[in-house]
C-alpha cells in the first residue's frame, strides 16, 4: 500500500489513505496474537527440530566414531599380518639360508666322501696291479726257472750225449783201427 501510493514531487514522502491504513493496523493488532503463537509454535518445533538434528547428529558423529575405530582397528590388523609377513618371511629366508648351507655342507661331506671313497679304489687298485705284477713276475719267475732246469738237464743230457758219442767214436774209432789193423795184418 505505502509502495503503491503516489509520491509527493521532490520530496521522499508518499500519500496514503489513512482509513486503509488504519484498516490494515486492525488487522495486523487482531491477527498478531495468532502470528505470536505461531511463532511461538514455529519457535517450539524448531527447538524440536534442533533436539532431532542434534541427536541424529550424535548418531552420525557416534557411528563415525565407530567407523573410525573399527578403520583403526582394521587398519591395526593390516600393521599386524604385514608385521607378522615380514616376520614369516624373515623366518622362512632365514630357514631357507639354513637350508642351503646345511646343503652345501651334505654336498661338501658328500664330495670329500666320494673323494675318499676314488682314493681308496685308486689305492686298492693300484695294490691289486701291485699283485697282479708280483703273481705274474713270480710266475714268470717259475715259469724261468723250471725252464732253466729243464734246459740244465737237457744240457747234461746234450753232454752225456756228446760225451758218450765222443767216447763211442773213440771205441769205435779204436775198434775200428784194431779191426782195420786186424783185416790189414790179415791181409798181408
Amino acid at each position: 500500500m505505502i509502495l503503491d501510493s503516489p509520491r509527493i514531487p521532490l520530496s521522499r514522502r508518499t500519500l496514503v489513505d489513512e482509513e486503509q491504513i488504519l484498516d490494515q493496523l486492525d488487522l495486523v493488532r487482531l491477527n498478531l496474537p495468532t502470528a505470536f503463537q505461531e511463532a511461538t509454535e514455529l519457535v517450539m518445533h524448531k527447538e524440536e527440530v534442533l533436539q532431532e538434528a542434534e541427536q541424529y547428529a550424535q548418531q552420525i558423529i557416534a557411528a563415525a566414531e565407530q567407523r573410525a575405530a573399527q578403520i583403526l582397528n582394521e587398519m591395526d590388523l593390516v600393521r599386524q599380518a604385514e608385521r607378522e609377513a615380514m616376520h614369516i618371511r624373515q623366518q622362512l629366508q632365514h630357514e631357507c639360508e639354513v637350508m642351503q648351507q646345511q646343503v652345501m655342507a651334505d654336498i661338501e661331506q658328500m664330495r670329500r666322501r666320494a673323494q675318499q671313497e676314488l682314493e681308496e679304489m685308486q689305492r686298492l687298485a693300484i695294490a691289486e696291479c701291485e699283485e697282479i705284477q708280483r703273481g705274474a713276475d713270480d710266475y714268470a719267475d717259475r715259469i724261468l726257472s723250471d725252464m732253466e732246469a729243464q734246459f740244465s738237464e737237457m744240457m747234461r743230457v746234450i753232454r752225456n750225449g756228446r760225451q758218450q758219442i765222443q767216447s763211442d767214436s773213440a771205441a769205435k774209432a779204436a775198434e775200428m783201427a784194431s779191426l782195420s789193423r786186424r783185416l790189414q795184418e790179415r791181409l798181408r
